[in-house]
């Protein structure tokens, strides 16, 4: 894979590429805790089907753009680093894919630009209003978020999560990343700082604005083992998709779907894209 720096108003982007310069250009939003790197077996099934792939870390995980403070980590500005990577890319249409907070981005982006995202492929994250309804009627699903609560304390999370060759932070990939993957992850958020901003995405406040219901073409990717995310928002999802929508449920797989069920994603995701070639 390529690795290249994105430059943006808002800073450089670290990413890595792959597929030819001239296919049709796919975008990859990892979430916490991890990089870019957690879309390579992604990346290597669209390349070597001619799509343009590149996944970049994004706001605080790029060295190159890290800024101090948790409102700067908002979703408007999230959104907008989205705008600006595609822009520098040279990219007028995309198809956007996102997994955990890259997946809530992903969400937000297709509904204030649906004339830029050709298709949208969300994995694990519901959609946000699915989720905002679960939280208010969901116990379950209430007790499944309350680590959000939880870690916007500082510095107090970061010093629990670092202890010990950060033994906390290696715990939330529950063993399904793969070991060298997470080894990467931890050495990454590891560096002054790092940690702090991938935690302001947890501080940041709530997004500015009300998402409404998505009009391009959706899949929703979920599965049963997934501790972050149960059931209830889920399946709401789809009352907020009004363009062509497919949920699909991994079973017996957990939050990690992309590096522990790639094969199955992978067939989705290609599936997905060849179906809505316009």
């Amino acid at each position: 894979m390529t690795k290249l720096r994105i430059s943006t108003a808002a800073g450089v982007f670290d990413a890595i590429a792959e597929g030819p310069a001239e296919g049709r250009p796919v975008l990859l939003l990892h979430g916490f805790p991890q990089t870019g790197l957690a879309w390579r077996r992604q990346i290597e099934a669209l390349a070597a089907d001619g799509f343009r792939v590149v996944a970049p870390d994004q706001r605080g995980y790029s060295p190159g753009v890290r800024p101090d403070r948790p409102e700067d980590y908002r979703m408007g500005a999230l959104v907008d680093d989205v705008v600006a990577i595609t822009e520098e890319l040279g990219w007028a249409t995309f198809d956007l894919v996102g997994h955990d907070w890259g997946g809530a981005v992903a969400w937000w982006t297709a509904d204030a630009h649906p004339g830029r995202v050709r298709t949208l492929t969300i994995v694990s994250t519901p959609h946000p209003r699915a989720l905002a309804g679960a939280l208010r009627t969901d116990t379950d699903q209430r007790e499944r978020s309350q680590y959000m609560l939880d870690w916007r304390e500082t510095p107090a999370t970061e010093e629990r999560m670092l202890a010990d060759d950060a033994h906390l932070l290696r715990t939330v990939y529950a063993g399904k990343v793969p070991q060298a993957s997470a080894d990467v992850y931890v050495r990454q958020l590891s560096q002054p700082g790092a940690l702090t901003a991938a935690l302001n995405w947890y501080r940041s406040g709530r997004p500015d604005g009300t998402i409404g219901v998505i009009d391009v073409p959706t899949l929703y990717v979920w599965s049963t083992k997934d501790t972050a995310f149960g059931p209830a928002a889920s399946e709401a999802t789809g009352q907020w998709v009004g363009g062509p929508y497919r949920f699909e449920t991994l079973h017996d797989v957990s939050h990690w779907i992309p590096e522990e069920a790639p094969e199955a994603l992978n067939g989705l995701l290609l599936e997905h894209l060849r179906a809505h070639r316009a």
